[in-house]
């Protein structure tokens, strides 16, 4: 499956997702990254990994809509199938949404829908929750919406600064972002009544208690 991947700023959810479909089993490969910034490190990052890198500035076009225009037109032109969202620090339209609709994927810090948006981190700590993750999910209009594929928890700390608390779930998203792409390249990812169901998985046989007995 060819994959697009894109990026505002590092990119270190691209790099994971770069390594896992360089290994030799990988149903999926990463054939071009895009970024809306021309600074943004994730470009040189990809680059010097052998990927095609586009540049589309969104500073550059007279509104959203020719924006994304020449976004979706990059993405047709490399023949893309599966657009990856790695810390794309842009709202994108309805029309653009629909247009990849069950073929656009994004990563959010937290067990979604709980803490959409940003300064996620900031509002975990500040509630008081004990468990916090993250979530692979397919995109819809509505910001931070859509069909879940994976999610993975870890547990908030007494001691808990948003860069530590953010560090730990980077953690886990760099392992679960990669594990969704493959099995929708692997073509195990239905979307029935807007749930994403994900044949032969196995539901976890462990869990997250904080604080513990």
């Amino acid at each position: 499956m060819r994959v697009a991947v894109l990026i505002s700023g590092r990119g270190s959810n691209m790099q994971a997702l770069i390594d896992s479909c360089r290994t030799a089993e990988s149903p999926a490969e990463i054939v071009l990254v895009i970024s809306n910034h021309p600074s943004a490190a994730g470009l040189s990052i990809a680059s010097n990994s052998g990927i095609e890198v586009a540049v589309v500035d969104h500073k550059n076009f007279a509104d959203r809509t020719a924006f994304e225009s020449e976004l979706g037109r990059t993405l047709k032109s490399a023949s893309i199938e599966l657009v990856c969202l790695a810390g794309f620090m842009r709202l994108l339209s309805p029309d653009f949404v629909n247009n990849w609709r069950n073929r656009l994927v994004n990563i959010h810090p937290s067990l979604l829908p709980a803490f959409k948006g940003l300064n996620t981190h900031k509002r975990v700590i500040e509630t008081g929750v004990r468990v916090t993750g993250c979530t692979v999910h397919f995109v819809r209009p509505e910001m931070d919406d859509g069909p879940i594929i994976v999610q993975a928890a870890v547990p908030v700390r007494p001691d808990d600064t948003e860069r530590k608390l953010a560090e730990r779930v980077l953690k886990v998203e760099h392992h679960c972002y990669p594990i969704a792409v493959r099995w929708i390249a692997e073509g195990r990812v239905r979307v029935i009544d807007e749930r994403a169901i994900i044949d032969n998985s196995n539901t976890t046989k462990t869990w997250l208690i904080n604080p513990e007995m």
